[in-house]
């Protein structure tokens, strides 16, 4: 899908969105090819406060350059777009995870990191700071699960399609707060 459609498919699910800088544009192309895309990643961000938090998910840091993502969702459920193409975000994961997305199965574990995910999956950070105590306010899940949503209906996937960043790479916690199964069956709900 193109940029225009991205955001117009973000709008169409109720969410308001905010567009930073040339998002459309910012990304990490020259790195490789982004896609088949085919999925959708889910994130927390170990960060507090919209500025800092969107700022890093867009420039990214002297390790790992950005964007870290394709959009960053806020505590009050604003989804910043940052970029669009290859995003720093997924890393190396499982082979047989990313299978299963593509076939829309059950998830296997994730016992190692063959494959890099950065072409296959649309990222979304979500401010938390990960800790398991920071809440997730409703107005954030429910802008999580449009977002991911709104990916979904696009491509005509269900909420199967869907993972967390610890179901993809061994080592991985994120998103913290929330099991993806429950995540996953609110994305369902939308997609009804």
């Amino acid at each position: 899908m193109s940029a225009d459609r991205f955001i117009g498919a973000l709008r169409t699910e109720g969410l308001t969105v905010v567009e930073v800088g040339a998002w459309r544009t910012h990304n990490r192309n020259h790195k490789g090819p982004w896609g088949p895309v085919n999925g959708v990643m889910i994130h927390h961000t170990v960060t507090h406060g919209t500025k800092f938090t969107v700022d890093l998910c867009r420039d990214g840091d002297e390790d790992l350059p950005g964007p870290l993502c394709h959009g960053v969702i806020t505590k009050d459920g604003r989804v910043h777009l940052v970029g669009y193409g290859r995003a720093n975000h997924a890393g190396a994961g499982d082979s047989d995870v990313l299978a299963a997305v593509i076939a829309e199965k059950r998830l296997p574990p994730d016992r190692r990191a063959n494959t890099d995910g950065n072409p296959h999956f649309y990222g979304f950070e979500c401010e938390n700071l990960g800790d398991g105590h920071d809440p997730w306010p409703e107005v954030q899940l429910d802008a999580m699960a449009r977002a991911a949503a709104a990916v979904c209906r696009v491509h005509g996937w269900t909420e199967r399609s869907v993972i967390g960043h610890l179901e993809w790479q061994p080592g991985k916690i994120d998103p913290k707060g929330f099991t993806m199964d429950a995540f996953r069956a609110r994305v369902g709900e939308r997609l009804a």
